[in-house]
C-alpha cells in the first residue's frame, strides 16, 4: 500500500495540465505575496535577520533578497518569507489552515536563481503542486492540529511548499516524496509566538525548510516515506486529539485552487479578526451607525480564533495586528484598515482607546465546534437606544465566496508598493499580471527588476 506522502507526491507530478482559472488564480496569489514581501520589507523582523546573517548575506550568492543584494537560496527564502508575512498581509489556505503563499511563492523565488530559466506557466504549476501538497498535508491533521497550538504555517506549510520546490527543480516521484519526508522532520512553531516577530519568522523558517528539503533530496539525503502515519510520526505527535487521518483523503478532477481557492487579505491584521471585522463594518454602513450611539459590541468567534487573539490591551503594532478590540475600534471609527494604522503613533490615538472597552470577544463552545469546520462569526451591536443589532459572517472579504476585484487587488498592490518605499504605480502590478506568459523566468531578469524598484 502507498504511503500518504507517496500518494501525495504521485498526485502532483501526475497533475501537469490546469484550467485557466487554476492558472489565474495562482497568479494573483503569487502577485499578491510580492506585494505583501514589498511592504514587509522594511519591518524590524526583516532587519533583524539581515543583522543576524550580515555576514553570510555580505558573502552573496544567486538567489534575490527583497531587501536587495543577493544571498544563498536557504537565506534569501527565509529572509523573503519573513518579510512575505511580517505584516499579517499574506493571504490564508483553509485546507492547510495555513499562510499558504508566504512561504511557496519566496521558496520558489529563492531556487529560480540567476542563471536559471524557466517559464512564467512552469513556475505557477510548481506553485499549484505545493498548494496541493499543503492541503493533502492539511487535511489529515486539521484543524485538530491547528487547534492544539500548532502554526500550521510553520508545518503543513514547510511540508506542502517542499513538494512545490522540488517540482520546480525536476524531482521524480522518490526525490519528492523524499523532500516532504525530511520537511516533516523540521516542523516547527507554536502559536504562543504570535503577537511576536517569531511569528513572521515561522514563515521563513518554513520556507527555508522547503528549500533545503528539495535540495537535500535531490542530493541523495533519505527520510521515511511513512513519516506522516506511522507510529512517532507527524499525524502521532502533531495531529492533537481529533485528527482523523488520511484514510479518506482523495483528489479530485478540479485543483484545490478552484475548489477552495485562497483567500486574499482585506485588512493587515491576524485572519481571525477578519469575520468579524466585515461584519462590523456591514452594520455601520447599513445602518449608518455612529460611535455615541454604540453602548457595546460582541465578537462570537472560533476558539482558535479567541486564542489566537491574545492582546486586548496591545502595547505595540504587532501585538495591536492581534487584537479584536484594536481591529474592530480602529476599523469602526476609521471605516477601513490599512498599513498605516499599525504604527506605535496609532496605536496609542486616544479615540481608539477610549472606544476599546466597548468590545468584548467570546467563543463558541467545544460542544458548538464539534463535527463542524467552519462556524460563522458574529457581531452583536448593543445600541445606547435599546436596539440589538447582529451581523453573521462565514467569509471573508477576498474569499472565493467574496472575492476582491481585479480593481481592489490592484488597489491593495499598490498601498504596498508605498509602505515598501517602492515606485507607486499600476505598471508593476500589471507587468507581473502577466506573469503566465513570460517564457525566460529567471533571477536576474525584469521579473525582479519589477519586485525591486525603488
Amino acid at each position: 500500500m502507498a504511503t500518504i506522502l507517496r500518494k501525495i507526491a504521485e498526485q502532483v507530478l501526475s497533475r501537469t495540465t490546469f484550467s485557466n482559472v487554476a492558472m489565474d488564480r495562482a497568479r494573483d496569489a503569487v502577485v499578491d505575496t510580492i506585494g505583501c514581501m514589498i511592504a514587509g520589507s522594511g519591518d524590524e523582523s526583516v532587519a533583524a535577520l539581515t543583522r543576524a546573517f550580515d555576514r553570510e548575506i555580505a558573502g552573496g550568492g544567486k538567489a534575490r533578497l527583497i531587501t536587495g543584494g543577493s544571498a544563498s537560496p536557504s537565506f534569501a527564502a527565509l529572509i523573503n518569507a519573513t518579510a512575505a508575512h511580517a505584516l499579517d498581509f499574506d493571504d490564508n489556505f483553509h485546507p492547510a489552515r495555513a499562510h499558504a503563499s508566504a512561504v511557496l511563492v519566496p521558496a520558489l523565488l529563492a531556487v529560480l536563481t540567476s542563471g536559471k530559466v524557466t517559464s512564467g506557466r512552469r513556475f505557477l504549476e510548481a506553485y499549484l503542486a505545493g498548494l496541493e501538497a499543503q492541503a493533502a498535508v492539511g487535511f489529515g491533521v486539521n484543524p485538530s492540529h491547528y487547534n492544539r497550538g500548532w502554526h500550521a504555517t510553520a508545518t503543513v506549510g514547510s511540508i506542502g511548499a517542499a513538494a512545490g520546490v522540488a517540482r520546480l527543480l525536476g524531482a521524480d516521484e522518490e526525490s519528492l516524496t523524499v523532500a516532504m519526508s525530511l520537511a516533516t522532520s523540521f516542523a516547527c512553531g507554536p502559536k504562543g509566538q504570535f503577537g511576536t516577530s517569531a511569528k513572521p519568522l515561522h514563515a521563513g523558517i518554513a520556507a527555508r525548510n522547503a528549500v533545503d528539503a528539495a535540495r537535500m533530496a535531490l542530493a541523495g539525503m533519505s527520510g521515511r516515506a511513512d513519516i506522516l502515519e506511522r507510529p512517532q510520526g507527524f499525524l502521532d505527535l502533531f495531529g492533537g486529539d481529533d485528527a482523523k487521518g488520511w484514510d479518506d483523503l482523495t483528489f479530485e478532477k478540479e485543483h484545490i485552487i478552484e475548489s477552495r481557492g485562497v483567500v486574499t487579505k482585506r485588512h493587515p491584521c491576524c485572519a481571525s479578526t477578519h469575520r468579524a471585522i466585515d461584519a462590523l463594518l456591514d452594520l455601520k454602513q447599513e445602518h449608518g451607525l455612529l460611535a455615541g450611539d454604540i453602548a457595546r459590541i460582541e465578537a462570537k468567534v472560533g476558539i482558535s480564533a479567541v486564542r489566537n487573539l491574545a492582546y486586548p490591551d496591545p502595547a505595540d503594532e504587532m501585538q495591536a495586528r492581534f487584537s479584536m478590540q484594536y481591529c474592530l475600534a480602529t476599523a469602526f471609527l476609521k471605516g477601513s484598515l490599512s498599513l498605516s494604522d499599525f504604527t506605535r503613533q496609532e496605536i496609542g490615538r486616544p479615540e481608539i482607546r477610549e472606544f476599546m472597552p466597548r468590545i468584548d470577544m467570546r467563543s463558541y463552545s467545544a460542544d458548538e465546534e464539534k463535527g463542524v469546520e467552519r462556524l460563522p462569526h458574529v457581531v452583536t451591536v448593543m445600541m445606547r437606544d435599546g436596539r440589538i443589532l447582529n451581523k453573521s459572517r462565514l467569509h471573508a472579504k477576498g474569499s472565493l465566496e467574496a472575492p476582491m476585484s481585479v480593481h481592489e487587488r490592484e488597489v491593495k498592490f499598490i498601498d504596498c508598493l508605498r509602505w515598501g518605499s517602492r515606485t507607486a504605480s499600476g505598471a508593476s502590478f500589471l507587468q507581473l499580471r502577466k506573469l503566465a506568459d513570460v517564457e525566460n523566468l529567471s533571477g536576474d531578469d525584469l521579473f525582479w527588476s519589477l519586485i525591486a524598484d525603488r
